[in-house]
């Protein structure tokens, strides 16, 4: 009987050896992945088993055994984060291991620009493959229900930048996350405000000034000094009389050219026709429209026209505009 149990004793350290030496080894061998690596999804609610199944299927472990043991050796197994994993070749189970608890998920990203209107803003979301779309079908009002802010016109609401995120973000959240930067933006633009030479009475007007501002020049020099125009054409309750908000009164009707018609059809945003800022917003501004909005430069000008390469001529008086149309605008 004693021999047995020796017999079995050395069979049993003889094992053990083998699994010691052989789970070595494992913790030692690079994973077997492509030159590429692998991108690696774990979905919500899977556990480890379930992962190390899937990549020993996938041919890249050998021992799933060894990773599921080795990750509750290590107290890591349920801290495994969902997302979307960039594996790189040479990694081994230590690297996998770290990598899936750190959360570090592939991270994608979308821009939304200057000037956007809220149409384009949605025509990019949706076109993106990566965001979940949950906002199909639904009109701008029920978007911004969706979102959390009802009865808000979403015009200039979400603030143009290169946005970052995991795959499986919802276009709800995307948005959110651009609306919250929005008001952030504002709110710090609305704290450096010049209050002795703005002409804006609340945040609310000074988005609706920065959009036209923001549609007027894509040159930074100038904006101040746009801002400087319109903020005294208020002060004196002239029009503003700018083309980019007749251009988003038309909407879709707008084909490239804007004829004299236009110029005098009576919609809410011609300010061709209306004295005073237009009833929301007209596009998405950023950082440099509102800080020039809130910060116009001050002068006497109470005109521009563009001279046809991007930047304008600045006049005080209608005769000196006139003569500046005739040069840039009608080559006379």
């Amino acid at each position: 009987m004693g021999r047995l149990i020796g017999i079995l004793l050395i069979v049993a350290s003889l094992v053990a050896g083998w699994y010691w030496s052989a789970y070595q080894t494992f913790l030692q061998a690079p994973l077997n992945l492509p030159e590429d690596g692998l991108v690696l999804t774990v979905t919500p609610g899977s556990n480890l088993r379930q992962i190390s199944a899937e990549l020993a299927q996938q041919g890249v472990l050998s021992e799933p055994e060894f990773l599921y043991w080795h990750a509750r050796w290590k107290q890591l197994a349920h801290r495994i984060r969902a997302g979307e994993y960039q594996v790189i070749a040479g990694s081994k189970p230590d690297d996998l291991l770290n990598l899936l608890v750190s959360g570090k998920t592939i991270s994608y990203s979308l821009t939304l620009l200057e000037g956007w209107n809220f149409k384009q803003v949605m025509a990019a979301v949706r076109k993106n493959g990566v965001l979940k779309q949950e906002l199909d079908g639904l009109d701008d009002e029920q978007i911004m229900r969706e979102l959390g802010y009802p009865g808000i016109h979403p015009e200039g609401r979400f603030f143009p930048e290169t946005y970052s995120f995991p795959r499986g973000t919802s276009d709800i959240d995307f948005l959110k996350r651009a609306y919250r930067k929005m008001q952030q933006e504002l709110d710090a633009a609305w704290a450096g405000r010049n209050k002795d030479s703005i002409m804006v009475k609340n945040k609310e007007e000074a988005l609706i000034l920065a959009s036209i501002i923001e549609k007027e020049t894509g040159v930074p020099d100038e904006r101040p000094e746009i801002a400087g125009v319109f903020s005294r054409r208020l002060k004196i309750g002239m029009k503003l009389q700018t083309d980019p908000t007749v251009i988003y009164g038309m909407g879709d009707r707008y084909k490239g050219n804007i004829r004299r018609s236009d110029l005098r059809e009576d919609t809410p945003y011609n300010t061709y026709v209306h004295k005073g800022l237009t009833p929301t917003p007209i596009c998405m501004p950023g950082r440099a429209a509102l800080d020039a909005a809130l910060n116009p430069k001050p002068g006497k000008s109470l005109y521009f026209v563009s001279r046809g390469d991007g930047t304008h001529v600045f006049s005080e008086t209608l005769k000196q505009h006139n003569a500046a149309v005739r040069k840039y605008q009608l080559k006379k």
